[in-house]
């Protein structure tokens, strides 16, 4: 079991790809994916992420220099988390706009969405010198991970900072509390072991104000949770402020 002693929560970063996908449905610059970014930052969360896709079907390639604008100018102690797979067209964005933080994920650019962490093992070749270089560029990385214990010590001696679990199947099975259990112990075995190497964990996908509690208090080191889907969902009822202060008072702040 993790100990629980003196950590903090997990902080908060809002993933801004689903208000990105509900602009581009029209030629219209509505809703401002950097004014909802604003608005999040203003009601207490913690960081901004993007994942700009190659077909920039959600978050643009422009709009990266304003988000990392925003955090400059108006909350320089917020974080900017970009995520995506690592070409060298993605390395290059990356190197140009200056993230605190940089999340590799193993996506095929047709993928809707992420839905598996990398194979370290069998992926380290590829991955050790993309992190090597962001590294020396001063980025914090983080790696997209399964639940999967076994995996965290190839994934550490790739030279990265952190993972950050992948928890959809965790989220997939809210209406079956037994199955989601499983998942969570799942996780929670995986950031034991994460944390056991010297690596920091954070977690995302298909977060909920209901599921974060539980997972929170399983992992309590847990460093950070993104939530892009949830989130929005959530805010088209609630409000973008009042939707991050309902995520924060989840993750225990």
């Amino acid at each position: 079991m993790i100990s629980e002693a003196l950590h903090m929560p997990a902080k908060l970063s809002v993933n801004l790809n689903a208000v990105a996908m509900l602009r581009n449905r029209r030629d219209l610059p509505w809703p401002s994916v950097t004014g909802l970014g604003r608005i999040a930052l203003a009601a207490g969360a913690h960081g901004l992420t993007v994942h700009p896709r190659p077909d920039e079907r959600h978050t643009r390639h422009s709009d990266l220099p304003e988000i990392r604008a925003l955090i400059d100018d108006e909350f320089p102690k917020a974080e900017f988390n970009i995520e995506g797979y690592p070409t060298e067209d993605f390395l290059a964005l990356v190197e140009k706009h200056q993230p605190e933080q940089v999340t590799l994920v193993p996506d095929d650019p047709a993928q809707a969405t992420s839905d598996h962490g990398w194979d370290f093992a069998g992926q380290s070749a590829f991955l050790t010198p993309i992190v090597r270089r962001l590294k020396k560029g001063g980025f914090r990385v983080s790696l997209f991970s399964d639940a999967d214990p076994l995996g965290v010590t190839a994934a550490r001696d790739t030279g990265a900072d952190r993972i950050e679990l992948y928890t959809g199947p965790y989220g997939g099975y809210h209406s079956d509390s037994a199955k989601a259990l499983r998942e969570l112990e799942s996780l929670a075995k995986t950031a034991e072991a994460a944390i056991a190497a010297g690596l920091q964990v954070n977690a995302g996908h298909d977060l909920v104000v209901s599921n974060i509690p539980p997972l929170a208090r399983r992992i309590p080191a847990l460093a950070e949770v993104s939530i892009g889907h949830g989130l929005t969902a959530d805010a088209l009822e609630y409000g973008m402020a009042a939707t991050v202060g309902r995520f924060l008072k989840a993750c225990g702040w």
